[in-house]
């Protein structure tokens, strides 16, 4: 005859329940995971001492380069041959080298080509400000910046521009046919 109550019984049954899942888990190892990734995290620098008592530590992955910054530019007609084009809409794609790529639409043609960042001493830089906005004495202060795009249609375009924060600036740029634009970032 059995003298044990079911409460007992059921008290034994919790009990054996929780030893398995303790028993179970204490072979368990706990991986930290990168929640942008799903992928475990890299090892860090192990730390070894060799029998001379010399502490080797090896380092780090190197770092990945910076990726591409992209810069939205709006060009705003300043003349009758550039309000026949309207606003426009460019794109420089920044390679953080001090030159990337710049493309735009103009007139049903993509014009494309580079913009280079210059320094304080380029000789010609200010002759685009004067033949687009006249020759009243400036103060350039920001980073200095050229670029320049060609098309199929055969219009080029030359473009001088100030950043003066990471993604702000101002600038000007002289279409082949004539259109003045001022140029502003951000």
């Amino acid at each position: 005859m059995n003298t044990h109550s079911p409460r007992t019984v059921s008290r034994l049954a919790l009990l054996a329940a929780c030893a398995a899942a303790l028993a179970g888990l204490s072979a368990c190892y706990v991986v930290p995971v990168d929640p942008r990734t799903g992928q475990a995290y890299p090892p860090g620098p192990y730390v070894t001492r060799e029998s001379s008592g010399v502490t080797v530590v090896t380092p780090p992955a190197p770092s990945a380069p910076p990726q591409p910054g992209v810069l939205s530019v709006r060009l705003y007609p300043l003349n009758p041959q550039a309000n026949q084009g309207g606003m426009l809409n460019a794109v420089v794609v920044d390679s953080h080298t001090g030159r990337g790529s710049f493309t735009l639409a103009y007139l049903g043609d993509t014009l494309q080509g580079e913009a280079t960042r210059v320094d304080a001493n380029y000789a010609a830089f200010g002759r685009l400000h004067n033949e687009v906005l006249g020759s009243a004495a400036r103060n350039f202060s920001g980073r200095r910046g050229i670029a320049n795009a060609f098309g199929n249609k055969g219009v080029n375009v030359q473009c001088e521009y100030l950043i003066s924060g990471p993604t702000l600036g101002t600038g000007v740029c002289l279409f082949s046919d004539g259109a003045k634009y001022q140029m502003h970032f951000g």
